[in-house]
């Protein structure tokens, strides 16, 4: 027998330079042993004939591009075959080379069984992590506990990097911590709930937001059950208003249905859409909080069906405290004028939430926000998205449409048609007010703000058919 090590329960690699180092000699998968780290030998193996596989420089030879997508998602699972079973379906590549075109084989079925399971995972720990704030010696830090079912935490780790990339936090598991600090990710060694905070002030926030948002005549408890587990309910604060609202389902449901949306939309909505701004006005997720002069969020009716998402405040926003009241302010109120668009009923927010200037004697020139400081804010977009649920969202720039859709956009590629948002609703994306401001060429300008006009156009067409099929 041989026993093939492997350093950590996710190393794909040294995986894979074990297997490729036994196929090479032709060891038969049931002559490997496979062993985690410092794990002990199976006692049925005889001393004498266990030793360790040391992968050596070995032919290689080619597999399928779909069989290391998968093991790298196998490997990941809490499943103590998951490496024999890899080995054999690689052993059987090499005699079968179109062996991974085959849906009905035992194996394959299995093994993509266990690689579902362990994707769902992932998707279940981006989508159920909840921070707590603490403060320690270098300010605000925001910690979570998370009980993954498979070894996901290291592959989830760019995740949430990228997602938090100005925050400072730490993700705590049972089996590995992750810490960023801003700059550096580091490994810690496992925790328990204890070791997490149990709550902070902003929870009450987000559970009053979570109730206003708790829609009963979309309540199916067995999907919800299914996507969101009960054992997951421990550490989501929102989780614990459940049970009291599904009790009131049925009599809320009534209440809606006899309900017109607008007197709906005036109680629950308007008091989470004010607790969500007065909670942005204390943000602190990215640096640019400490020179602007205050939050500038967005404004507008919270039953509006449009809304419109700019870059971030510019000077005079940053004085006043509301967005777009500045030149470039201006030049959209003078375009939603010609394209018979009434501001008052559309939701105007922006992007980044702060103003970002570069400072030139007494003067704060515009600075335009990098993507970390994008991302960073991007939690605040997200929850205006999910309260206001407008039909139409117009992207005012190519660092609004970065924020709706989590890409880079390129205006002149997506500009003038219809885009299906990430969370659902429909996008429009075209140029900020300000592009035309700096267009030197007044016979250009004309032009450019007649196509501004009508991509505004374009996208309030979409709701005059709504209101049209309404009537």
């Amino acid at each position: 027998m041989r026993v093939a090590q492997v350093a950590e329960p996710d190393d794909f690699e040294g995986w894979r330079d074990a297997a490729r180092a036994l196929a090479a000699e032709g060891v038969p998968p049931d002559q490997v042993i496979w062993q985690v780290g410092d794990q002990p030998v199976d006692l049925f193996v005889g001393q004498a004939e266990a030793r360790t596989s040391t992968p050596a420089a070995s032919p290689g030879f080619s597999v399928p591009r779909a069989f290391i997508d998968l093991a790298r998602d196998v490997v990941l699972a809490d499943d103590p075959e998951r490496f024999s079973l890899l080995y054999t379906a690689l052993c059987r590549l090499r005699g079968e080379p179109k062996l991974m075109e085959d849906g009905a084989d035992p194996l394959l079925r299995r093994l993509d069984v266990i690689a579902k399971g362990v994707r769902r995972d992932i998707h279940k720990m981006r989508a159920f992590v909840r921070f707590r704030e603490i403060t320690d010696k270098d300010g605000s830090r925001y910690v979570a506990f998370f009980e993954p079912e498979h070894h996901i935490v290291r592959a989830n780790a760019a995740f949430f990097v990228n997602r938090f990339a100005s925050m400072r936090w730490s993700i705590l598991t049972p089996e590995l911590s992750l810490h960023w600090d801003g700059q550096t990710l580091c490994e810690g060694p496992g925790a328990s709930r204890a070791d997490a905070p149990e709550g902070d002030p902003v929870e009450e926030v987000w559970k009053t937001y979570y109730r206003s948002i708790f829609n009963p005549a979309r309540v199916k408890v067995g999907a919800m059950l299914r996507e969101m587990p009960k054992k997951y309910w421990r550490n989501m604060p929102e989780t614990a208003l459940v049970p009291e609202l599904l009790a009131g389902a049925q009599a809320r449901e009534s209440g809606m249905i006899e309900t017109a949306r607008a007197a709906e939309i005036g109680d629950n909505a308007q008091a989470a859409w004010e607790a969500l701004r007065e909670e942005a006005r204390g943000c602190t997720r990215c640096h640019l909080y400490k020179h602007a002069t205050q939050t500038v969020f967005g404004e507008g009716p919270v039953g509006a069906t449009m809304m419109f998402v700019g870059e971030q405040p510019g000077d005079q926003e940053d004085l006043a405290g509301r967005p777009f009241v500045g030149p470039a302010g201006q030049m959209f109120n003078r375009a939603l004028d010609e394209a018979g668009i009434d501001r008052t009923e559309a939701y105007v927010t922006n992007a980044v939430k702060h103003f970002k200037f570069e400072a030139r004697g007494k003067r704060r020139i515009h600075a335009k926000p990098d993507t970390g400081e994008i991302n960073a804010c991007r939690w605040w977009i997200e929850q205006e998205q999910m309260l206001l649920r407008p039909r139409v969202t117009v992207a005012l720039g190519a660092t609004a449409a970065r924020s709706l859709f989590g890409r880079t956009v390129t205006i002149g590629k997506e500009r003038g048609r219809p885009l299906e948002l990430p969370g659902g609703g429909e996008a429009w994306i075209t140029v900020h007010p300000s592009y035309l401001l700096r267009l030197p060429d007044p016979a250009m300008a004309e032009v450019e703000f007649g196509r501004f006009v009508e991509d505004l156009k374009a996208a309030h067409r979409v709701l005059e058919g709504v209101v049209g099929e309404a009537k």
